[in-house]
């Protein structure tokens, strides 16, 4: 392997991802506005990064990551790729924040390193392949759609179901109990309140909740309302899973150390990409704290660098790796993870294995720096 590879020049685009309209307690999208990006080396290959803009949940829109990461890839013309500690520090002290976009170049430059060793990500990063199964995700709306919905995923091979709640709680524990009744006690059901509820919502709903046998409450509050989650903790009958409570390291290591939750959520887009993620997974697996891979609205590339890491983190436990399948209307991915049913794998290709298509690409607004 080289002892460097140079980053030589970054082609970032605008990877708008048309789909049909998403919502969850905090608003709803049409289209998934990503951003793609190229890191060129003297090597005569390049990476490639994704990163997926929720505004709602994270703060960045695709505007202010397109422009993050014209700054960023100026930062990084004529620098070493493989020097990641190094590449991710300047972007660090560059500025503070703006996770979703910095996961982009992180992916990029693991891309890159696997590449140069000739390995798969996974390989790289020393993981194995297993079997993941994702679960799919039922959007707000009336319960009696929502469950209708439920009973065709539950047709179509689904096992679990995560179901977007937080918007009023009376109307939360209908939604629930209209899906329970529709598909059955096989199948497992999962919640995601996205910081909707207050806290005597929260009390309300999960304790009306509970005989319904949820596997897990994702994010049931606000963030500033961290410091009652340790009272919500006793009061609930369903586990409750940290999201934007937890963006980085020191996040997990406060949420745990206070008792504030049983599971954590870790998303690229607000760690920042892998280099964190792994953090925020060690910390948790040194706690008996599980973790579930998560995510934004990405497109395959970035689900295949997350099939990756997850290959590499085993206390990785629960899966939310179904971005692809709310309701995109075009696939720009060549290569990269596939889906059986709902289950997860990848062809051994070195890097990530993925790339976007030139078709799909030619579309979009490009930036070269």
């Amino acid at each position: 392997m080289p002892q460097q590879i140079i980053i030589t020049e970054i082609d970032i685009y605008r990877f708008s991802i048309p789909m049909e309209p998403f919502t969850i307690a905090t608003g709803t999208l049409n289209h998934a506005q990503n951003v793609f990006i190229r890191v060129h080396t003297n090597a005569g290959f390049y990476g490639v990064g994704e990163c997926s803009a929720f505004p709602m949940i994270v703060g960045e829109t695709q505007d202010t990551c397109l422009i993050m990461a014209r700054e960023f890839a100026k930062l990084w013309i004529g620098k070493d790729a493989l020097d990641i500690p190094a590449r991710l520090q300047q972007l660090n002290d560059f500025t503070a924040g703006n996770t979703t976009i910095k996961s982009a170049f992180d992916i990029a430059l693991y891309d890159i390193a696997a590449k140069s060793a000739s390995l798969p990500l996974y390989k790289f990063l020393g993981g194995q392949k297993r079997e993941i199964e994702s679960d799919i995700t039922i959007g707000i709306t009336a319960p009696a759609v929502m469950a209708a919905k439920a009973l065709a995923f539950k047709d179509s091979g689904a096992q679990i179901l995560k179901v977007k709640l937080g918007k009023n709680a009376i109307e939360d524990v209908e939604r629930i109990k209209m899906i329970r009744e529709a598909v059955g006690d096989q199948l497992k059901i999962r919640i995601d309140a996205n910081q909707g509820w207050s806290f005597d919502d929260a009390v309300f709903a999960l304790q009306a909740m509970g005989k319904y046998n949820i596997e897990f409450c994702e994010q049931p509050m606000r963030t500033w309302y961290d410091d009652r989650l340790p009272e919500l903790m006793k009061l609930s009958p369903v586990k409750i899973m940290a999201d934007e409570s937890v963006y980085n390291h020191h996040d997990a290591r406060k949420q745990i150390n206070s008792g504030s939750c049983h599971y954590i959520n870790i998303k690229m887009a607000k760690s920042g990409g892998i280099t964190e993620a792994k953090r925020i997974h060690d910390i948790a697996a040194e706690k008996g704290i599980a973790c579930m891979m998560g995510g934004m609205l990405e497109s395959r590339i970035a689900l295949s660098a997350k099939l990756h890491f997850v290959y590499a983190s085993p206390n990785i436990k629960f899966y939310d790796m179904d971005t692809c399948k709310l309701g995109h209307l075009e696939d720009p991915c060549v290569g990269g993870a596939v889906y059986d049913g709902y289950k997860l794998n990848i062809h051994d290709a070195i890097g990530i294995g993925a790339d976007a298509d030139e078709a799909f690409l030619a579309k979009c607004e490009r930036i070269t720096v």
